[in-house]
């Protein structure tokens, strides 16, 4: 269980860090812009472009993140009057319509990305396809932790 476990732990953290960093960044940028643009009367114009894959980021990879934890939105009150059978049943369902959507995510990302690549964001002049990476990295990081509940679910059928 721990070959799954850990890589798993140390992508979430990483994960972790990139979001905090990312959310840190937007703060102190809007804080800049605000002040650039009222006190200042100069307003930066690289602040939104920024700003918005700073949002990308943060939702993502928090999405992810809350997968992980067991934290997204659930209707459990049908769930819990279950036998235990139907509520593993359901566990496994819940997880693999987690992984479906994740993956149409991926593909979609990733033509989008494609359709994209020569296409350059305005201001910053990096590729269009950087928008579209985002969602994909972080689809993929909610697939593997959906699998990770999965592996979790049969190890405690199997206990």
């Amino acid at each position: 269980m721990n070959f799954v476990k850990c890589p798993l732990r140390v992508l979430a953290r990483v994960a972790t860090v990139v979001a905090s960093i990312c959310l840190a960044v937007l703060v102190v940028l809007v804080m800049y812009s605000v002040v650039m643009r009222y006190i200042f009367n100069d307003a930066p114009d690289y602040v939104e472009p920024v700003g918005l894959l700073m949002v990308l980021v943060i939702a993502f990879f928090g999405a992810a993140l809350k997968v992980r934890d067991g934290g997204h939105i659930g209707l459990d009150s049908l769930v819990k009057k279950l036998p235990p059978k139907g509520q593993v049943a359901m566990a496994v369902f819940q997880q693999l319509c987690v992984i479906a959507f994740s993956v149409a995510v991926c593909f979609g990302a990733a033509n989008m990305a494609a359709t994209t690549i020569d296409d350059q964001i305005p201001i910053l002049g990096l590729p269009e396809a950087v928008r579209y990476a985002i969602p994909f990295l972080a689809s993929a990081c909610t697939i593997l932790f959906s699998i990770e509940h999965l592996v979790d679910l049969f190890a405690q059928k199997r206990a």
